[in-house]
């Protein structure tokens, strides 16, 4: 993606690419549609390399030029989505306007409020109460079932605890592959939150995949301490991924936005 930039700006860009695809993939809820701004931003900087704020920390400038194509094509969500999907892209465009934008910068992405105002060309001020709105919104519109696969037992009773604290039902906590498959079969989850390297040194996405091939509409979080392993562009990645160590406010962030989504394509282990 990054073939014709040079130099220093290469690097800046290059290093941050793999999140910028991640959050443009949370934000549009699809893999393809998400490479598409990823690689649209790429262009506008290829054509007019003074778009690039180099003032700001490279992460920012790279996601305000993101921001500004974003805003310009109006934030579409799909309009081609069906079934549960189709539902989950109707309901997100009732969120007030902002609002996720804000949220996924701020949590997943870990900016600060200033950040938050520079991508987004706003002040800090109105980028937190953006967050606070979204906040609420989210936390009226819909509850269901978690399934956590972690093999650590202090994350893994942190991860019960958040989701329950939201209003989730925990359905149970897995900590092998097998373990995982046995209490997806007892009760089929809404939302899958899963770990990927687990106790017995099975896998979590080869759990996953499994679970998916049987009910293929489950969102997934996956949470990993190397995230830009699962963000190469190279095959499917997961629409929302945690890195290690994670704050409360990325979980909550994320069980939230993957709520609103009906489907997560399979990964290759």
């Amino acid at each position: 993606m990054t073939e014709g930039i040079r130099g220093d700006l290469a690097s800046r860009v290059g290093n941050n690419l793999p999140y910028l695809r991640r959050y443009a993939r949370a934000l549009t809820g699809s893999q393809d549609r998400g490479d598409q701004y990823a690689m649209a931003t790429l262009e506008a900087i290829l054509s007019d390399p003074s778009s690039y704020d180099s003032a700001l920390s490279s992460k920012c400038a790279l996601f305000r030029v993101f921001h500004s194509i974003w805003i310009t094509t109006g934030a579409p969500l799909g309009d081609d989505e069906t079934g549960l999907a189709g539902k989950a892209q109707a309901h997100l465009a009732r969120l007030t306007s902002g609002t996720r934008e804000a949220l996924l910068l701020h949590t997943i992405e870990e900016l600060t409020f200033d950040e938050v105002a520079a991508v987004m060309d706003t002040t800090a001020a109105d980028a937190q109460e953006l967050v606070n709105i979204a906040y609420s919104e989210m936390a009226q519109s819909l509850s269901g079932r978690v399934m956590i696969i972690e093999d650590e037992a202090i994350i893994a009773v942190d991860l019960e605890a958040i989701t329950a604290e939201m209003g989730h039902k925990v359905t149970g906590v897995a900590r092998t592959e097998s373990a995982a498959l046995d209490l997806a079969q007892r009760e089929t989850p809404d939302l899958i939150l899963s770990d990927i390297q687990l106790a017995d040194n099975s896998s979590g996405i080869d759990a996953v995949n499994k679970i998916l091939a049987a009910h293929p509409d489950i969102p997934v979080i996956f949470i990993t301490a190397f995230p830009e392993r699962l963000l190469t562009g190279e095959g499917p990645e997961p629409a929302f991924l945690i890195s290690k160590p994670y704050t409360e406010d990325q979980v909550r962030s994320a069980i939230s936005q993957a709520m609103f989504f009906s489907s997560t394509e399979t990964l290759k282990a």
